[in-house]
């Protein structure tokens, strides 16, 4: 009897490194002192020692349920980046930069290629935030997992000048909401999805007219990262005064999240399109609407706050770095929590 026949493949282990060195390389940042394979990643603080007050901001979590998705398309490539958006989405909320983030992969088998694929989408997710991956866990876990089944999470660091970190406290009345659109479900409420629709080849692989794509396709699509579109708009002079990741538990739990007491969040359900995979999730859960928008992003996954004078600023920043803004709503005095209306 030896580990390999108790079903924990070393060497398989050793390639899976191997295979994705490549992907791990192009997220590297000069600050970055060790390579994969040590028992730990050392990063400088060299870049922010200017700072006044550099401050660390942290954000962990994982892809949820929408990897069963991943399992039945067989397609591993993008879940990374869901993975990685999750947590620097967060740490962008508080107005931090990220700098590098870890990943942990929990599978039943270790089938190497399959693990570079999944590493590709993470260090994909990395690029786009300018963040190094400078470590990570496989665990090989025969017994707890299925052979063709894994778990992805990750943990991201970041850094913030403490004067510049997004509180909600300066919040007024006539503040303004535009909000960021999203690129479908990203990784929240698929559980519900999963109840709404038979996940099966067939269902998944239909193609919808209203969706211009299969159901597996619109429901795959990875979460956007915004950090890009944050800093943007940092750099171009304007104050976010608050910001909210919309998440799990949609407008109705997250809002909220990014407001002093006594400050209440008008959306104006209308200001912008809402895509038609939500449609289609409501039509065929016959879900109602107040639990869509608090289930789902429903088209919107990023909401900030800004003087009334710097929104045109703000929108012009926002399209610079590529994404889509819509003045959504505003603020006023009022029982904390969020109207849509």
């Amino acid at each position: 009897m030896d580990y390999k026949n108790a079903g924990v493949d070393i060497e398989a282990g050793y390639k899976s490194v191997e295979l994705m060195k490549k992907h791990v390389q192009e997220t590297m940042r000069p600050e970055v002192l060790t390579n994969l394979g040590g028992f730990s990643g050392a990063f400088s603080m060299s870049q922010f020692k200017d700072m006044e007050k550099p401050t660390l901001v942290s954000g962990t979590d994982g892809v949820g349920t929408k990897l069963k998705l991943a399992f039945l398309l067989d397609k591993h490539d993008t879940v990374g980046i869901d993975c990685v958006a999750m947590c620097v989405n967060d740490i962008a909320c508080a107005g931090g930069e990220p700098l590098f983030f870890l990943d942990y992969i929990a599978c039943g088998k270790n089938y190497p290629e399959k693990i570079a694929t999944i590493v590709s989408g993470v260090a994909e997710g990395c690029k786009q935030s300018n963040a190094a991956l400078i470590g990570g866990e496989t665990a090989e876990m025969p017994g707890f997992y299925p052979e063709d089944e894994y778990d992805l999470a990750g943990f991201a660091v970041g850094v913030v000048d403490e004067k510049n970190i997004i509180t909600g406290k300066s919040l007024k009345e006539d503040d303004v909401l535009i909000g960021m659109a999203s690129s479908g479900v990203h990784s929240n409420g698929f559980s519900l999805v999963r109840k709404v629709f038979r996940m099966d080849q067939e269902t998944l692989n239909t193609y919808h007219d209203s969706l211009g794509k299969t159901l597996g396709e619109a429901l795959i699509e990875p979460t956007k990262i915004y950090v890009k579109a944050l800093r943007s708009v940092r750099e171009a002079g304007v104050t976010i005064k608050a910001c909210s990741h919309i998440t799990g538990g949609g407008f109705y739990e997250n809002i909220p999240r990014m407001l002093p007491e006594g400050i209440r969040a008008v959306v104006k359900k209308d200001s912008y399109p809402i895509p038609p995979i939500f449609d289609l999730i409501a039509s065929e859960g016959k879900i109602e609407e107040q639990m869509m928008y608090n289930t789902y992003n429903m088209g919107l996954g990023m909401i900030l706050a800004v003087d009334k004078a710097d929104v045109d600023r703000t929108m012009e920043a926002i399209k610079a770095a590529g994404e889509t803004p819509y003045i959504v709503g505003h603020i006023e005095n009022g029982e904390k929590g969020v109207t849509l209306c």
